[in-house]
């Protein structure tokens, strides 16, 4: 490969039918320029965008994901889908971040149709901003197949975490303020350690476990863990019959 090549970034854009495809084909149509390696897939409304289809395209060799919906309180449904987008990508970045991605990795936008440049330009944007993250994982200094395992795990606790969200991390409000102001309060960080940071590196564990019983030292190098947060949780983990310790082997495995 040539010094002069640059590695083009692998983008992955989930848009409104609605609103933000219109602003996508307005942007075609009057020929703003955006990068060509963001790949958009249409879908009904932005609240049909499920965390498990973030983690998939991140697992897969995406490098950022892109998710376009219409203005707030502007949705095209009664139940207002785009504050449930607001909820799952304020869920995911807080995810991403804990299990060691850049969030910036993952964005939301509000777009109308008859935004054709302000599309262009969030998109040249976005993608200026992974091509200087460069390939998932390289900004992050975390190795590809430790990276796919962590994602793969925390895909495997979407239907806990949206429970989750439902029953503990719902805003009563539907108003952007109300919405930012509970995504970045202290109660929904300490929700987030109560209900799911735990559930996260115990599905880990089990997951690793999975390919054979493995020391504590050995769970904590291949997670990035320390050895005391491993520890916690392979107790937690054996308390609720997930894992045991083989005498013979001086090593966990599962129950």
């Amino acid at each position: 490969m040539g010094s002069g090549s640059k590695v083009r970034p692998k983008i992955l854009g989930f848009v409104c039918n609605w609103c933000c495809y219109g602003g996508a084909d307005l942007c075609g149509v009057s020929r703003f320029q955006y990068p060509p390696y963001i790949r958009l897939i249409r879908v009904m409304c932005s609240a049909r965008v499920d965390m498990a289809h973030v983690f998939l395209a991140l697992s897969t060799g995406q490098d950022g994901v892109f998710i376009g919906g219409c203005h707030l309180n502007d949705c095209h449904y009664i139940t207002n889908g785009n504050y449930d987008a607001f909820s799952m990508v304020s869920i995911c970045n807080k995810i991403l971040g804990h299990i060691g991605v850049n969030p910036d990795r993952l964005r939301l936008e509000w777009v109308s149709a008859g935004e054709g440049i302000r599309f262009a330009n969030i998109m040249n944007e976005f993608g200026a901003q992974i091509a200087k993250l460069g390939p998932l994982g390289q900004s992050e200094g975390i190795d590809e197949q430790v990276l796919k395992f962590r994602l793969e795990a925390a895909a495997k606790l979407v239907p806990y975490i949206k429970l989750v969200q439902t029953e503990r991390m719902s805003v009563p409000v539907r108003t952007e303020e109300e919405y930012h102001k509970f995504f970045t309060s202290e109660e929904f960080n300490r929700l987030f350690e109560e209900t799911i940071a735990e559930k996260l590196a115990i599905g880990q564990i089990i997951a690793l476990l999975q390919k054979g019983p493995l020391a504590t030292p050995e769970i904590s190098e291949a997670l990035g863990l320390t050895p005391s947060e491993v520890s916690r949780f392979l107790i937690s983990s054996s308390r609720q019959k997930f894992v045991r310790y083989d005498e013979g082997l001086k090593r966990y495995a599962l129950a």
